[in-house]
């Protein structure tokens, strides 16, 4: 299978380096089998903390699951030095935000939900906790006194 990224578009309000926060961060994907292509019905989240060893030793991954059809079993890996934030100059375009080394299984839908964190552009303020479930979040910058928000996220998974 290779590596997957996930690449994220937003429309950016006044902010700037939004990024997952913390090893603790949960991606939430559902995924298929890439032997029977069975997808899960339920959200599942892996997370940079979680590490689970291979079968016969051959390293780790983030999660790894059997396929409840075909009985193989599969593993995906969130590869960390992929992680990166969307800035206020990413705005509108698809950019890369984390990649995963897939072994059978292919996320095939990603939902965000809170964990993010992002500044004013102006100020430096630091928002975090931003829930983006919704694919819309707003606040207010004290500091520069306007609004901050980020709109319309959408994402997409491309083959690096």
């Amino acid at each position: 299978m290779g590596k997957i990224a996930l690449q994220l578009k937003a429309t950016l309000e006044n902010v700037t380096n939004l990024r997952p926060l913390g090893e603790d961060f949960r991606w939430y994907l559902k995924m298929k089998c890439g032997n029977c292509g069975e997808i899960s019905e339920k959200w599942q989240y892996i997370r940079l903390m979680d590490t689970v060893a291979l079968k016969g030793g051959r390293g780790s991954a983030s999660m790894v699951q059997k396929c409840k059809l075909c009985a193989r079993e599969n593993s995906i890996e969130i590869l960390s030095s992929t992680i990166k934030s969307y800035n206020a100059e990413d705005n509108e375009k698809f950019k890369t935000i984390v990649e995963f080394e897939c072994r059978g299984l292919e996320p095939i839908d990603f939902q965000p939900q809170a964990g993010f964190a992002a500044e004013g552009v102006e100020s430096g303020t630091v928002f975090s906790d931003i829930n983006l479930q919704e694919k819309d979040w707003t606040d207010y910058d004290e500091k520069a006194q306007e609004s901050v928000g980020i709109y319309e996220v959408t994402h997409q998974f491309v083959k690096c």
